[in-house]
């Protein structure tokens, strides 16, 4: 087959995979419920591989792999028999190729009209895009990335390590445009790991809570600023992204987040977590009231928590695999572009490009910007 063909039969595995075809109304799930004996958690659900958001988020996934030391392709030195390669998403031997056949990783694939935020907890991310942009990233950075009009790109993960493993922990989160911003270029920032503010705790006892600010602001830290079209470049939007890790037994008071908010905590980490009078078990989720200052008490173990928030956009929402769009008619015209121009092409010499092994961490921006770090 044809690496032409592979990239088409990959992109329709894509559409299929990235929770196939959604039509309708976001559920805006408004906060500020005037019923004084409102209760702080709305719902609870034990989360899987891809969670479940609600408005102006469309989904976010947490991405977990133990990869093994890499071999000079930097794919895994353990080999990658017996999987489905191209679209391998069952843990074997601790990790997924996911549609990577020799580097783990998802080769080149197109979107519009919305934005990814990669949170990279662990590892390393290696980008390229068909503006000819490029990237490696990863320990605690953020790339937010507007799709906006259109644009393909690559997110690879490289097995760097020659000699050690290269375990990987990452989220995705897809957040809205609104209608209006659909059709702006594409951009893309990186928020550096030494760049965002990290806010610390100590509550009565002396147990830390530590929050990384990725969006939004708290306890006096303010996030670096998001892509300028961004649903979140609007501070009366009340956008959030905040990793939350809470020491044993630690207590913290999340401030509200105001009226018409929409709150979800995702506890994906730890041993209990006690909200206000209620209990939230690991690896789940609550969606709370956002108009409700919330009393967190972690368990016994270390614990972790994703909070995404933000006011609705409340638009229709019509999304297919890699396209979110607000009517059916600009969801097959989104197709019909793509066809058409493949978003600019792919400059690239492979759909699965990576990075020189020794390269650090860089950002090369399609204006010629080039931003090294170490």
């Amino acid at each position: 087959m044809s690496e032409e063909n592979s990239r088409r039969n990959f992109i329709k595995k894509a559409a299929i995979l990235s929770s196939g075809a959604i039509i309708g109304a976001q559920n805006s799930g408004i906060a500020g419920d005037t019923d004084m004996n409102i209760k702080p958690i709305k719902r609870t659900r034990p989360l899987g591989f891809q969670w479940e958001t609600q408005d102006p988020f469309l989904f976010c996934v947490h991405h977990e792999d133990d990869y093994p030391a890499g071999n000079e392709k930097m794919g895994p030195v353990s080999g990658i028999e017996g999987r489905n390669l191209g679209q391998d998403f069952l843990v074997k031997d601790g990790y997924r190729m996911y549609h990577g056949k020799q580097v783990p990783g998802f080769p080149g694939h197109p979107h519009r009209g919305f934005e990814t935020i990669t949170v990279v907890r662990e590892g390393m991310v290696d980008h390229s895009d068909s503006q000819g942009a490029a990237g490696r990233y990863g320990d605690g950075d953020v790339q937010w990335m507007t799709a906006g009009s259109g644009l393909q790109h690559a997110e690879m993960f490289p097995l760097i390590n020659k000699d050690k493993k290269n375990p990987l922990e990452l989220f995705q989160i897809w957040i809205n445009l609104p209608a209006k911003d659909k059709m702006v270029e594409p951009h893309f920032k990186m928020l550096w790991s030494e760049d965002i503010p990290n806010y610390v705790y100590k509550d009565l006892s002396g147990r830390k809570t530590e929050i990384e600010v990725i969006a939004g602001s708290v306890g006096g830290y303010a996030a670096p600023t998001p892509p300028p079209n961004s649903w979140a470049a609007d501070t009366e939007n009340k956008v959030a992204v905040w990793n939350i890790a809470m020491e044993p037994g630690a207590q913290f008071q999340l401030p509200e987040a105001g009226p018409g908010v929409n709150r979800t905590l995702y506890f994906y980490e730890g041993s209990g977590l006690q909200i206000n009078d209620e209990q939230l078990q690991n690896y789940h989720a609550a969606d709370v009231d956002g108009a409700s200052e919330l009393n967190l008490t972690n368990g016994e173990l270390p614990g972790k928590i994703l909070v995404l928030q933000g006011k609705p956009i409340g638009e229709p929402v019509v999304q297919h695999g890699p396209f979110v769009m607000n009517t059916r008619a600009e969801l097959q015209q989104a197709f019909t572009d793509f066809q058409a121009t493949h978003f600019g092409g792919w400059p690239w010499e492979r759909y699965d490009q990576v990075h020189d092994r020794n390269k650090g961490r860089f950002a090369q921006h399609a204006d010629g910007r080039l931003e090294q770090k170490s």
